[in-house]
Parts: C-alpha cells; structure tokens; sequence
C-alpha cells in the first residue's frame, strides 16, 4: 500500500513539473512545487484508492486552469496503475497550498505483491504517460501529453 501512495504522490509532483515546463509564457516556466503532502488517504478497495493530496506551488505567472489529468504509469512495457486527478485552478502571482484530489487504480492483472519485486530490482524502469489540459484564465486551451516519463527523475 506504502509504494501504491508513493506511485500517485510522484505521479502529480511530476505532473506539475510538466504543465510548468510545457508553457509558452516565460514565468510559468518558474512555477514551483514547494511541498506535497497527502491530507486523508481512503482504500477504496484492493486495487483503488482515493486521496487529497496537498500541493505547494509557488505561481510568479497568469490564473492557470490544469484540468482532465490522466495517466498511466508503467513498469518497463507493463501498465500498473491508472492515475486519475482533479483539477487544478493556480491562482495568479500567489503562494498557497491546493487540495488536489485524485485515485489510483491498479490495472487489471496487477495486485500489490506483484509490485515489490520491481521496485527493489530496477526502480529506474518505472515510466508514466500523462495527459492533461492546461489553459490560462479566460482563453483557449491546449491538450498536452507526455510519453515515457522517467519517474525516477522526479524523485531525485
């Protein structure tokens, strides 16, 4: 259970990092994840949890809407878990801690015990492909989808 709420706390950290990273506008380019934290964590079931993570993020840019986040993360060219996450509105030029709740979902073939063995042996082989929709207050927005993420680099 521990590495299943590890998996969707570097899933949205490095999600962030992404949508950050992504833009256009210079300044977003200097948003930063300055904590993470869970607030409550609920088993839903064996496979499925669902969580309220609590992220810091630093916004020196515009209002900021990341909606529809989705992803996959993959262990070598095996799906494990579905990640699926709420919305983020960052408001603009501020400082503050956002609720951000989200469940992940083990994939059909995959229970808990058939994870450890992967994360002991080669952790550097755990990958996401992420999707989400970025837009800025009062404009259009863009899809934005990421393959092959190296997860081990967001937890360095």
């Amino acid at each position: 259970m521990k590495r299943f709420v590890h998996i969707a706390k570097i899933f949205v950290l490095g999600l962030s990092a992404l949508v950050a990273a992504s833009c256009g506008v210079s300044k977003v380019k200097d948003i930063k994840v300055t904590s993470v934290d869970f607030k409550y964590i609920t088993p839903t079931s064996a496979r499925s949890l669902d969580a309220v993570l609590l992220l810091g993020i630093d916004n020196p840019a515009p209002a900021i809407k990341i909606s529809a986040l989705e992803g996959t993360v993959s262990y070598g060219d095996r799906a494990l878990v579905n990640v699926t996450s709420g919305g983020i509105d960052l408001q603009k030029k501020s400082s503050q801690v956002y609720e951000v709740p989200c469940t992940a979902t083990l994939v059909d073939g995959v229970s808990l015990l058939s994870l450890i063995p992967g994360f002991t042996v080669a952790p550097d082989a755990l990958k996401a492909d992420v999707s989400l929709h970025v837009a800025f207050k009062n404009g259009p927005g863009t899809d934005l989808v990421f393959n092959d993420l190296k997860i081990l680099n967001f937890t360095r």
